[in-house]
């Protein structure tokens, strides 16, 4: 299978913004990674539930639903419903303990820097994931969001679930966006919900992956440290 290659694009779930820098045709890579535990070392609706006093259960549905057991927007709406009453004031903190997977940062700067884009699409949600894309330089993400009333969790998804279909549409679209054709797409995951998506891409990288996943994938990395990935494109790691 040829390698692909990855595009960056700036955007939100809800108002997608191109980034200026590179137009249409001239990006030479287009890369699209999860975000839970491949860009970052935690599961952030975890943390979530360990504010809300209900992270046994919520680590659980987690687990079955990466390793393909459970429908992952059902499994969703379930976790997300131990979370109402919680307040939103405590997000500041949480955000505050998220960690960048080694070598996070330094793929997307030598992406960049090789006139690629980088991008994440994640069943995680954007009251968090926004400050940390911004900081971190990603060109476009995408995430669910909370419901939220008078300052505290609803205990429900506000819109449509990002699930696997939509992480798979969402690679589509940002390609089709860049004209990167669909070789030179590059998706990176660890879970079920990530293999619409992988097998959307020219190149499909089983990240620390449960068993399904590496068994889909056109190649694994073990160790947890995403400048790996850079070789494999021909880039420097």
């Amino acid at each position: 299978m040829s390698l692909i290659s990855v595009a960056e694009h700036n955007g939100r779930q809800t108002q997608p913004v191109d980034s200026a820098l590179r137009s249409p045709g001239s990006t030479r890579f287009l890369v699209v990674l999860d975000v839970d535990s491949t860009l970052i070392e935690n599961e952030v609706i975890e943390m979530l539930a360990e504010a809300a006093g209900s992270h046994s259960e919520v680590a659980d549905i987690t687990e079955r639903a990466m390793s393909g057991e459970l429908d992952f927007e059902q499994s969703l709406r379930s976790r997300v419903s131990t979370l109402r009453g919680l307040s939103v004031d405590g997000f500041a903190d949480i955000a505050a303990d998220i960690r960048l997977t080694a070598g996070a940062q330094h793929m997307i700067d030598a992406l960049h820097a090789g006139d690629s884009v980088v991008g994440v699409v994640s069943g995680g949600f954007h009251e968090l994931l926004d400050g940390l894309a911004e900081s971190i330089g990603l060109d476009f993400w995408r995430a669910n969001r909370l419901g939220v009333r008078d300052g505290r969790l609803t205990g429900e998804v506000a819109g449509p679930v990002i699930d696997a279909e939509a992480k798979a549409a969402a690679l589509t679209e940002w390609a089709s966006a860049y004209s990167v054709p669909r070789e030179r797409t590059i998706a990176v995951g660890d879970g079920a919900n990530d293999l619409q998506m992988m097998a959307a891409a020219g190149l499909s990288v089983a990240f620390d992956a449960r068993p399904v996943v590496r068994s889909a994938a056109s190649l694994a990395i073990d160790t947890r440290d995403l400048s790996q990935l850079l070789p494999a494109l021909g880039l420097r790691g």
